[in-house]
């Protein structure tokens, strides 16, 4: 794996890592919140060892990359589709997302789904499923609790860098009970944070302001909610208790195009660094049967 590279897009500057040979077939991986790009690490090794080239970026608002918004979800899916052309202007790319990222994952298979051979996605369900499903899920408006919190002023952006990161700590330990997070990569996280505050905060914030301009996102993305063609696999913890494994059930009616969801037990929200070869290998087959191969 290479040091961290730059590049210019039409949104802004952004950051990557990337392992794997430079004309192999492209994978994008994009972390989610409160984390940043070298949770991939392991993964985009595993993928570069088969022959893709595997890059993973720090998100629009997370340092080394642009911090400057809007942080509403077309924005962040229109990043990524801009970052896929300039690395790979003739042939679509491969998408795995954590989080946030599985988010403009699912926002850029829907409304670009020529630019992409296929997508897996990390603890986050169709965002239509998470809608509809708490309702019927009794806790999970409650595990839900820090997205209100952070539509607040101020007070999310001081909690997150008081007593060291605890907050951040605290919400790696609930989110995958269990399983402790290297303190190493905590570290590195919270240092990220730091220096890109208030921009990942304002992830949330963008989801409800300004309401009218969300309420149009939505409705444009209603649109194309059942009809994401692309080839789709969703992996989800059976012990997140960020995003409740039930949120994702009966997602399957938003996909027209082959579509899997995986339940791996014992895990939890950080899928991809609690059971990191399961996670590697299970994508790893699905990109072989269903992207570019290199």
């Amino acid at each position: 794996m290479s040091q961290p590279q730059a590049i210019s897009l039409p949104g802004g500057r952004f950051a990557y890592l990337e392992a794997g040979p430079a004309d192999g077939p492209v994978v994008i991986c994009l972390h989610g919140f409160p984390d940043h790009a070298p949770t991939f690490s392991h993964l985009i090794q595993r993928l570069g060892a088969r022959g893709y080239r595997a890059v993973a970026p720090w998100l629009r608002g997370f340092f080394p990359s642009e911090l400057v918004g809007p942080y509403h979800v077309n924005r962040l899916a229109a990043d990524l589709l801009e970052l896929g052309h300039a690395l790979s202007p003739t042939r679509p790319v491969a998408l795995v997302g954590h989080d946030w990222g599985a988010i403009a994952c699912y926002v850029a298979a829907a409304t670009v789904p020529h630019r992409v051979s296929a997508a897996v996605t990390l603890a986050v369900p169709h965002p239509f499923s998470f809608l509809q499903n708490p309702l019927r899920l009794g806790s999970q408006p409650f595990r839900s609790w820090y997205m209100a919190f952070f539509l607040t002023p101020l007070l999310p952006e001081l909690a997150l860098l008081a007593r060291h990161g605890q907050l951040v700590d605290y919400l790696w330990h609930s989110w995958s009970p269990g399983w402790s997070a290297p303190p190493s990569h905590l570290d590195d996280v919270k240092e990220c944070l730091a220096q890109s505050m208030p921009a990942p905060i304002e992830y949330y914030r963008a989801v409800v302001r300004p309401l009218s301009e969300a309420i149009a996102r939505y409705r444009a993305l209603g649109c194309t909610a059942n009809r994401v063609t692309v080839p789709t696999l969703h992996l989800h913890g059976a012990a997140d208790r960020c995003i409740l494994a039930g949120t994702s059930r009966g997602e399957e009616r938003f996909f027209a195009g082959p579509f899997e969801r995986k339940l791996l037990p014992g895990v939890g929200h950080f899928v991809h660094l609690e059971a990191p070869d399961l996670a590697a290998d299970l994508m790893l087959a699905w990109l072989h049967a269903h992207a570019s191969r290199p």
